[in-house]
């Protein structure tokens, strides 16, 4: 407990801490790794990065399009675009929350651009979303659901922790509020959180101070909602901001008020009492808390982002079917809470890694460290000694073993890609000589998982032209492979056992978005496969639009909105339009990348 009552002591900074004190008296992977292909030594544990990509010669923009985007149309039956909806083209204004704020002039920061990432360190361009403000705000608001792919997510995350420049067409507080709120979506709770603090607290508009709330909850840091407390009261929801009101109260010592507010809201009834109990024991590990307060979730059927967030807090066990019922945004809030179980993080750590919220560094590690814990489980064991062969056997057949042990032990797609992502640098790793059998596609696939392309193309004399591992490297090597023919991707067909030949039709559509076959033996292929790349829609003109107008933050929005779902549900057109637009905005690593993820995957 003391531990506890130490940490939410010291999160409450000192602009929190003032704002608390201001309370009525009713009243906290690289996108492509190191190298970009070249194994390097290890760095310390930390969740997935935001890198910069190997730049790569891509084909020249479009002329830039007069013509504004049309609104993105939802995809029946497929991995959906942004639901149909009128997106209107005016400035909107809110009014920002009048505080007393205690910075001089000149240490504001504005909100004419927002964001922690410069292209120095990693971030797009400041002009990367173009000026069609409340255009992107829409598409971030339909885009309900993380993408389908690893790479897309990694992607979209270093694109919307970018400084940006704010459109005159829409508040920079409430742009942020957007960009956060889709970070969360995402599982992204800690890259939201950096995104909330790049707006001063009193610049803060309605939609951001919402947005705050969810973005504190899901770090589990009740601290962080007190700059907003005062906000939060003006403008609505008050019930839960009056709860937060008695927290910062009783975080700065302030025990009589603390009480009052919370007693005023269980006397209103309109939040239920076991939200309030959350509240209270969180009061109870503070400096100036009361009683100790049991939590009993019996009678609990929903783990909201309160529960979460306070329960998380206080190191408050979450019962596992809860758990089991969260949403994956949750499961990436999980993941990256210190404070939470190890058990339950190592749960949710598979999903993590293969959406991309961790790096496979950062996998490794946190199983490293459930290992290490008492009562570790035998699960847990076997996998550590099976990554600590797959790294350091003394054999690279034994290195290999190890490896496919992995890979094949998961019970799910999902725990299997995890798998290629914890052993990407050991695949990088082996000696090309290795026996690995007629079709090391999974290999392959490990690497590219880690971003290791310079890696896998030297193993491009081993493998046999139309197998699963010549058609990843097809699509996923720094440079063309030859013999890449309508013949090569037919005989790749001719080893598909996919549903529908879907893996066949993504490789088409990887190679023909990348521009490495022929026009001519793309159609021949496209016509063998029957398959239309060229169909259009709302979605496929607005992200060609935005990549003739040089827009890579709003390319990397719309693949993103056109990956939503599962991979077996992803149209070939989509594909091809995706990694198409991301090569004509200078990102053609990533397009290799994410092209090769879906041949994995499918």
């Amino acid at each position: 407990m003391k531990k506890t009552q130490l940490a939410l002591t010291l999160g409450l900074s000192g602009a929190a801490l003032a704002a608390a004190l201001m309370l009525p008296a009713l009243a906290q992977e690289s996108l492509l790794p190191e190298g970009f292909g070249s194994p390097t030594p290890a760095p310390a544990p930390t969740p997935a990065p935001t890198p910069r990509p190997t730049p790569t010669p891509s084909s020249p923009a479009s002329p830039a399009s007069p013509v504004a985007p049309p609104p993105v149309t939802a995809t029946t039956g497929s991995a959906a675009a942004p639901a149909d909806a009128e997106i209107v083209e005016e400035s909107e204004t809110a009014e920002p929350a009048t505080l007393k704020y205690d910075l001089p002039p000149g240490a504001r920061r504005l909100l004419t651009r927002i964001g922690p990432l410069t292209p120095e360190t990693g971030g797009l361009a400041p002009d990367a979303f173009g000026v069609r403000g409340q255009y992107a705000a829409a598409i971030m608001r339909a885009t309900r659901t993380p993408p389908a792919s690893r790479w897309g997510q990694i992607l979209l995350r270093r694109a919307l922790a970018s400084a940006i420049d704010t459109p005159a067409t829409i508040n920079g507080a409430d742009l942020a509020a957007e960009r956060a709120s889709l970070l969360l979506r995402m599982g992204e709770a800690q890259v939201a959180r950096s995104i909330v603090q790049s707006v001063d607290y009193d610049r803060a508009s309605p939609r951001l101070v919402a947005a705050a709330q969810q973005v504190y909850l899901a770090n589990a840091d009740p601290a962080g909602l007190c700059p907003y407390v005062p906000a939060g009261l003006a403008q609505g929801d008050e019930h839960s901001w009056r709860l937060a009101a008695g927290i910062c109260a009783g975080l700065s010592g302030e025990a009589g008020p603390a009480g009052w507010a919370i007693g005023r809201v269980r006397s209103d009834g309109k939040i239920a009492n076991f939200d309030i109990l959350l509240a209270e024991r969180v009061l109870g590990a503070s400096a100036g808390g009361g009683r100790s307060i049991t939590i009993q979730w019996d009678k609990i059927d929903r783990l909201t982002s309160w529960r979460f967030g306070m329960a998380t807090a206080t190191a408050t066990p979450i019962p596992a079917p809860l758990r089991a019922s969260a949403t994956p945004a949750m499961r990436g809030w999980t993941v990256l809470a210190p404070m939470s179980e190890m058990t339950d993080r190592v749960a949710a750590a598979p999903d993590a890694a293969a959406r991309g919220v961790l790096s496979g560094e950062a996998y490794v590690s946190l199983l490293s460290a459930a290992a290490g814990e008492e009562e570790a489980s035998a699960q847990i064991a076997v996998q550590i000694d099976q990554l600590r062969n797959a790294f350091g056997a003394a054999s690279g057949a034994e290195r290999y073993a190890a490896m496919q042990g992995l890979w094949d032990g998961g019970n799910a797609p999902t725990a299997r890609y995890a798998a290629m992502v914890a052993t990407a640098r050991a695949a990088a790793a082996l000696p090309v000589g290795t026996d690995v059998g007629d079709d090391p596609w999974q290999l392959i696939g490990s690497m590219l998982a880690g971003g290791y392309d310079r890696n896998a193309i030297e193993w491009v004399p081993t493998v046999n032209v139309g197998s699963r591992a010549w058609g990843i490297l097809a699509v996923g090597s720094p440079r063309p492979l030859n013999g890449t023919t309508a013949g090569a991707i037919g005989n790749f067909a001719g080893n598909d056992d996919s549903a529908d030949e879907l893996r066949s039709k993504l490789l088409l559509a990887g190679l023909a978005g990348l521009g490495r076959i022929d026009e001519g033996q793309a159609a021949s292929a496209a016509s063998n496969l029957g398959v239309d790349l060229g169909k259009q829609t709302r979605w496929t003109r607005a992200i060609s639009d935005a990549a003739a107008r040089r827009e890579p933050g709003l390319v990397a929005l719309l693949a993103a909105a056109g990956m939503q779902g599962d991979w077996s549900k992803m149209p070939p057109y989509h594909l091809y339009h995706i990694v198409r637009a991301l090569r004509e905005v200078d990102l053609a690593s990533e397009a290799r990348m994410i092209a090769a993820e879906a041949l994995v995957r499918v």
